[in-house]
């Protein structure tokens, strides 16, 4: 064969298989609008406590799932291991080495439930129960004394916790 008619042939194999693999649409998966409306994609707290699920959980819960689910990472203190330390250092953000610990920084309790919910055992997210959730927050919270140990934290006075650090934000846009 010519060097020609080699050429002609590769080229109308090519275009052929080319026909054959691109479809013009592979109906995959569901639409995002459609995905966004699943209350499993609702999930944001405020910091009012809006969408927190019912339940509830002690202290004493909670140091049991922290100590089984938590401490590898955190450390059996919660002062940090491989992760960032949860609890302590309340009190440290205007020393000359802050220390931001969930405990010492963060403004809102109810982001802490909504943190661990998501993201929490970082092997396996979503996979707490709220029970569970309320129980490690009650024991996270209880460590630094920011809740009483004895209790019985829930959807309805999570958002009443007063976290530390809780006016040492300022808002970018104030209200006019």
């Amino acid at each position: 064969m010519s060097m020609v008619s080699n050429y002609l042939i590769a080229l109308l194999l090519l275009s052929s298989t080319y026909s054959y693999a691109a479809p013009v649409h592979q109906p995959l998966g569901k639409l995002a609008a459609e995905l966004s409306q699943q209350s499993q994609w609702n999930l944001s707290i405020s910091p009012s406590g809006e969408n927190l699920p019912i339940g509830s959980g002690t202290a004493e819960q909670g140091k049991q799932l922290f100590a089984l689910k938590c401490a590898v990472c955190h450390g059996p203190e919660g002062i940090g291991a491989t992760a960032e330390p949860l609890m302590g250092e309340v009190g440290t953000l205007a020393d000359d080495y802050p220390e931001k610990t969930v405990n010492s920084y963060w403004p809102y309790a109810t982001t802490l439930f909504d943190y661990i919910r998501r993201s929490m055992p970082i092997n396996a997210p979503f996979s707490l129960s709220a029970d569970e959730v309320y129980a490690l927050c009650a024991y996270i919270l209880s460590r630094d004394g920011i809740i009483n140990a004895e209790l019985d934290l829930n959807n309805e006075n999570l958002p009443l916790v007063t976290m530390p650090n809780r006016d040492g934000f300022v808002a970018i846009y104030p209200e006019k």
